[in-house]
């Protein structure tokens, strides 16, 4: 979430100067505003370390007694 926010940050930052700049140096700005926003989402969507934690089956969590089976 603080990745994204931040690119997304800088991406304002890129729109304002599309206002101020002028010449070449325009090209920089509008080239952040356009593809900040599809890194800053692929950076949000990318999964961190997989935890090697088990779960635990529902059967091992809740205790089935055969009368509860048969009901």
């Amino acid at each position: 979430m603080i990745k994204y926010v931040v690119a997304m940050t800088i991406r304002v930052v890129c729109v304002i100067l599309c206002v101020v700049v002028k010449g070449w140096w325009l090209v920089l700005p509008i080239l952040g505003a356009v593809f900040l926003p599809y890194f800053a989402v692929v950076i949000a969507n990318a999964a961190g370390p997989r935890t090697t934690r088990r779960v635990a089956r529902p059967g091992a969590v809740v205790k089935v007694t055969r009368r509860d089976r048969d009901a």
